[in-house]
């Protein structure tokens, strides 16, 4: 990958080096875990500014879950600051597909410790089957893109 100036010469709508297919008025969202099950968390990143959005977590769950709550978070957040054109990049093909099903599909055991955990699975999932999005969300090509914005940087 080649470094890029930050912001690029041609860019003019982030502080980011963005590719040149990535909208800046985005949000990328991903998330962490450490062991699988093991401490879990997720963000979103303001594309155009580089802010970060949100924050949750640590609690004991999965990347799965970790990457299927944050779009919902966002898509949620989106709906309620009336940023309904606002682009969700994701580098989960997996949590995409189950935000599209409205249902997480994971196999995480319900346990003591997990069960706030899927208390919010649960209310994620409610609110996609109660409400309407129209927010675009794109698959992020890390293969192509490098690494998410919103990447924790521990791998």
């Amino acid at each position: 990958m080649v470094t890029q100036q930050n912001p690029p010469d041609h860019r003019h709508d982030t502080v980011l080096p963005l590719p040149v297919e990535v909208k800046a008025d985005a949000w990328a969202v991903d998330a962490a875990c450490s062991g699988n099950p093991g401490p879990m968390e997720y963000q979103a990143i303001d594309l155009a500014t580089g802010a970060q959005v949100f924050h949750y977590g640590p609690v004991h769950g999965t990347n799965n879950i970790g990457e299927f709550l944050a779009i919902v978070h966002a898509l949620a957040l989106c709906q309620q600051k009336g940023f309904h054109d606002k682009t969700i990049y994701s580098d989960s093909y997996n949590a995409i597909l189950w935000v599209k099903k409205r249902q997480c599909k994971t196999k995480l055991e319900r346990t003591p410790e997990t069960q706030k955990l899927f208390e919010i699975i649960a209310r994620a999932e409610t609110w996609l089957r109660t409400h309407q999005y129209q927010n675009p969300i794109v698959k992020w090509e890390t293969k192509e893109w490098g690494e998410i914005p919103a990447d924790f940087g521990r791998k």
